[in-house]
């Protein structure tokens, strides 16, 4: 039997990471990638959950180089049997900060600038007391922490698990909605993928009211897509 998971998680810090950048603005898209939260649970490089991987792909609080190794870090959850879907926004709000570049060096040479040109930028963030919720997929019982970290700022978050099934693989003819955004490239090789709405965001865009055919694990009255591993090339 599956056992899913669903977690809600509720800021406690704006958050902010750039989805988009127009001109001086960087905009935060209120959805979270299942990247970032794989990470943020603790599901990478873990002895607990036996997803340790190579030292040189190693990750951990200090990282030599910045450097994303997703296929490496994150293809041990798939031999584990661990899945963490997109989270999607329940309630949330936005806000927009300025800010603007410094030099610390105190011994400046003073040169005329040719233009006049302000240093400074625009963030849109979003606000403490959001709330997300997503699903956690695995094959085995999983612990996820109560306060994990997200974004560029490391922005404080609550997490809850908000309830707990246990589930068999279905399989159906007919197509199904399902409401919550997804991993294209985690769900094209397992299901039909009939139509979808698409979320530009870094490192690989995501797509939301996704209708497909294929298995499912049944949640309440919600079908899951069944199969779900992280991939990382079409």
């Amino acid at each position: 039997m599956t056992i899913l998971y669903r977690y809600q998680i509720e800021l406690h810090d704006s958050l902010y990471f750039a989805t988009r950048e127009i001109g001086r603005l960087y905009e935060t898209e209120p959805i979270l990638h299942n990247y970032a939260l794989s990470y943020a649970f603790g599901l990478v490089d873990s002895e607990r959950y036996a997803t340790t991987v190579s030292p040189e792909a190693s990750y951990r609080y200090f990282c030599a180089e910045q450097v994303p190794q997703y296929q490496a870090q994150l293809t041990p959850l798939n031999q584990q049997g661990i899945y963490v879907t997109p989270a999607r926004s329940i309630e949330h709000t936005s806000v927009l900060n300025t800010w603007k570049y410094a030099d610390n060096r105190y011994h400046v040479e003073m040169k005329k600038t040719q233009k006049n040109i302000p240093s400074f930028g625009r963030a849109k963030e979003i606000a403490p007391e959001s709330r997300f919720e997503g699903f956690v997929i695995s094959q085995t019982p999983l612990t996820l922490p109560s306060w994990i970290r997200l974004g560029k700022w490391a922005s404080k978050a609550r997490v809850k698990i908000m309830e707990t099934q246990k589930s068999q693989v279905s399989t159906g003819t007919e197509s199904f909605t399902f409401p919550y955004p997804l991993n294209p490239l985690d769900v094209m090789f397992c299901h039909r993928v009939i139509s979808y709405d698409v979320i530009n965001m870094p490192p690989v865009s995501l797509i939301k009211m996704v209708t497909l055919q294929g298995q499912y694990y049944r949640f309440n009255r919600l079908k899951i897509p069944a199969l779900m591993q992280y991939r990382f090339s079409k």
